[in-house]
């Protein structure tokens, strides 16, 4: 797979998971449209694959703690605007662990005493405290294991499928699958695909020239919040 500097694959990429991200949250405006939750399967193992990419290019080498700078200094800032806006959440919002999946990544890719420690005391910190996470244990290790395929032919694409699975409570889903939920059925078959999709888009989508997606794209994951809450507040 052959990815330019700033490609526009990425970048769509980037904006799909936006997207995906925002029509999930649209369940929590004021009606219940459950397949919704269907199209935000794909959302969080997007930024992971994103996330796969920029540690694979090793962006960090320059700047080593500016990614995870912005991340930690988003995940308190989202976190307010989340809480008014989901209802008695009972994880912390998602950037805290993309934030832990980026240092289990980069201690895989980068072979330093420094980062292998960081790494070692994520996963620990995602173990102690699963169920505090956003998509707990399994989620911290999505992006090591979109970076493991990232360049591996497409039927790998599987295994960080089912870590998706995984990080999406798949008894639950499993349960209301049986049940014949269709947006349970459906739900499960978007995490298994997702890094599938992903993948496809990063390899054949390079024609396609979105906005670029800077540092200033890490403000509207809180903004987005605030924008559902007032749409809230005027529908209600």
């Amino acid at each position: 797979m052959h990815m330019t500097q700033r490609d526009g694959a990425l970048d769509l990429l980037k904006w799909l998971a936006l997207l995906s991200m925002v029509l999930d949250h649209l369940r929590y405006v004021g009606y219940s449209v459950d397949i919704l939750y269907v199209p935000g399967r794909l959302a969080f193992p997007w930024f992971c694959l994103a996330m796969a990419v920029n540690v694979s290019r090793g962006r960090e080498v320059t700047h080593p703690w500016r990614y995870l700078g912005w991340l930690l200094l988003f995940s308190a800032i989202s976190e307010i605007p989340y809480r008014m806006f989901i209802p008695d959440p009972n994880t912390l919002n998602v950037l805290p662990t993309l934030a832990l999946g980026l240092l289990v990544a980069r201690g895989w890719q980068q072979e330093t005493l420094q980062s292998r420690l960081l790494a070692v005391g994520a996963l620990t910190l995602a173990a102690l405290f699963s169920e505090r996470l956003m998509f707990g244990f399994f989620g911290v290790l999505l992006p090591l294991a979109m970076l493991l395929v990232i360049r591996r032919p497409w039927y790998f694409s599987l295994f960080p499928g089912l870590v998706c699975m995984a990080a999406n409570q798949w008894h639950v889903l499993y349960a209301s699958a049986r049940f014949g939920s269709s947006a349970a059925i459906l739900g499960i078959a978007a995490c298994l695909i997702a890094p599938l999709l992903g993948l496809f888009l990063l390899r054949h989508a390079g024609r396609f020239k979105p906005p670029p997606m800077r540092r200033w794209a890490y403000a509207l994951y809180p903004a987005h919040f605030l924008v559902l809450l007032a749409l809230r507040q005027l529908l209600a």
